[in-house]
Formats: C-alpha cells, structure tokens, sequence
C-alpha cells in the first residue's frame, strides 16, 4: 500500500483534521504502542500499520476500506 492511499483511508475514517490527530497522539497496542507516525518513520510497512488502525478501531473502519 502506498503512503498516499494508506493517508486516503487514514482521511476517510477519521476525517482530515482528526486523522492528523490520530496519527500522532494515539499509541496503538498493535504496533507495540506506537503511534501512527512512529511506525512510518521507523520502516513499518504501510499495509501493516493500516491492519493495526483497522484492529484498533473495528467500529470506525468501513468494510469497503479494509
């Protein structure tokens, strides 16, 4: 998954102004408690940091953006 598209998704869950937030204050468990941004600057790969959005905000992420 591209950065742009992983950004896209990132947008359409959570709105633009709230992802930005999400990205950079939530620690995420399935990332080993970093956050969005840590992981992406750390070499984690994209589609895996977005399985970790998905298993952490089950509720948020539609079907069609898994």
């Amino acid at each position: 998954m591209r950065q742009t598209d992983f950004w896209y998704r990132l947008e359409q869950v959570f709105g633009a102004t709230y992802a930005q937030s999400v990205a950079a204050d939530q620690n995420i468990t399935q990332l080993d408690g970093l956050t969005i941004r840590e992981a992406l600057a750390r070499g984690v790969a994209t589609v895996t940091v977005w399985r970790a959005v998905c298993a952490a905000y089950p509720d948020r992420v539609p079907a069609k953006l898994r």
